[in-house]
């Protein structure tokens, strides 16, 4: 199964069940947290009519609840350490569940932020923990394609939430919607508890603040991860911009589309589960700095085609757009760990805090250059993040570390 003769723990093995459920298990985890993350993206102009908020405050229900992600994903890794990874996902998951749940039926639009946070800062959870106890409990040639699966689960989950939100809502309500999608997380998350199988290779420690803060600082000072933590936090802000704001430039003229038709624009979501991958092999023969580059270039010429006044362009552009950003962080995460210079693990954990801080603030901003100067304003802003994030990679002074 995943053991020898000695006690020796060296994983789970393929075709076997353990492996199986723990598969299952952490795509269910996936699932559940970025479900519930993303759900409100697709309801934005339906929150900004009801509670009669503009576009860039709505837009906050997406913003703080990835800033509390942000914000507790270091700290959640460490309470994994000492508690256990499998224990310390299903508190965080189950937590966000219900903050999820209070979010949807507070009446202010203020409470509805403060939940949203609370329920960011426990879904840190789930990414902080999940390849690492993905590694300790599969075997090592098995531990990629694992991975693999997991951040499927995770590309689904977004897709999921925003898809099945946007619909309902507007049949009955953006309330109703966001409520239906924390149904379906709690089911995956009893799911996750159930199936993925008990530790074994998990050795619990705790880590002083002492070694926490040089673990972290180690790798901050360091050029290069740097400029790495700066594409995520660059690159994932505009795309989370350009995210929140295409329903409002879709529902209005000369387009006139109702939110559950926008809604579809999602499954352009779907294009990441192709350029991903091939991103990874192309990364292997050219190396990651032309690959990213090549990838961010792609993701500028997406946003910048959105500006054709005709639908179909625009949901091209959206599926080229999408790909690309999807190819360029396939790229960085990987280079964050390759080129980490005091713990991959904490290396990660700064391009997750990296990522989840762009899509807060960036995800707002965006929401001032529509107010300022309508789409162009918007697409402008995150082609510019793009662009500066293609000058620091071409400056970069790194191995490639293929």
């Amino acid at each position: 199964m995943g053991g020898d003769e000695t006690g020796s723990w060296y994983g789970h093995t393929p075709r076997t069940p353990g492996y199986r459920k723990l598969l299952l298990g952490l795509f269910l985890a996936g699932v559940a947290t970025f479900a519930q993350l993303y759900s409100p993206q697709g309801l934005l102009p339906l929150i900004s009519v009801d509670l009669g908020v503009t576009a860039h405050d709505a837009a906050l229900t997406i913003s703080l609840a990835t800033l509390g992600l942000a914000i507790s994903v270091i700290p959640w890794s460490y309470a994994g350490d000492r508690f256990g990874r499998k224990k310390t996902m299903g508190w965080a998951v189950m937590a966000a569940n219900a903050f999820s749940l209070v979010a949807a039926l507070v009446p202010g639009f203020e409470a509805v932020l403060a939940f949203r946070f609370l329920e960011g800062f426990a879904l840190g959870g789930v990414p902080a923990l999940s390849l690492a106890y993905l590694n300790e409990e599969v075997s090592a040639k098995s531990s990629a394609l694992a991975a693999g699966t997991y951040i499927s689960g995770t590309t689904l989950g977004g897709l999921l939430g925003r898809i099945v939100a946007a619909p309902i809502g507007e049949l009955a309500h953006w309330r109703t919607g966001m409520l239906v999608v924390t149904v379906i997380s709690v089911g995956c998350a009893v799911a996750f508890l159930l199936l993925a199988p008990a530790a074994r290779g998990f050795i619990p420690h705790r880590t002083s603040l002492k070694q926490a803060i040089g673990a972290l600082s180690g790798n901050l000072r360091s050029r290069a991860l740097w400029t790495i933590y700066a594409q995520a936090f660059l690159l994932m802000g505009g795309f989370v911009a350009m995210y929140n704001y295409l329903g409002f430039h879709l529902a209005e003229a000369p387009f006139n589309l109702p939110v559950a038709v926008v809604s579809l624009v999602f499954l352009a979501y779907l294009a990441g589960t192709w350029t991903s991958p091939l991103a990874g092999r192309l990364a292997g023969t050219y190396g990651r700095r032309p690959v990213l580059l090549v990838s961010t270039a792609v993701m500028i010429g997406g946003v910048l085609l959105t500006l054709v006044p005709l639908v179909w362009v625009v949901l091209v552009a959206t599926v080229v757009f999408t790909g690309g950003f999807f190819a360029a962080h396939a790229i960085a995460s990987g280079w964050a760990g390759a080129a980490a210079v005091a713990g991959r693990a904490q290396s990660a954990s700064l391009y997750n805090f990296g990522y989840y801080a762009g899509s807060s603030v960036f995800g707002w901003l965006g929401g001032i250059f529509l107010a300022g100067a309508g789409w162009p304003g918007t697409v402008f802003m995150t082609a510019g993040l793009a662009v500066l994030a293609m000058i620091l990679a071409s400056l970069m002074r790194s191995p490639d570390h293929r």
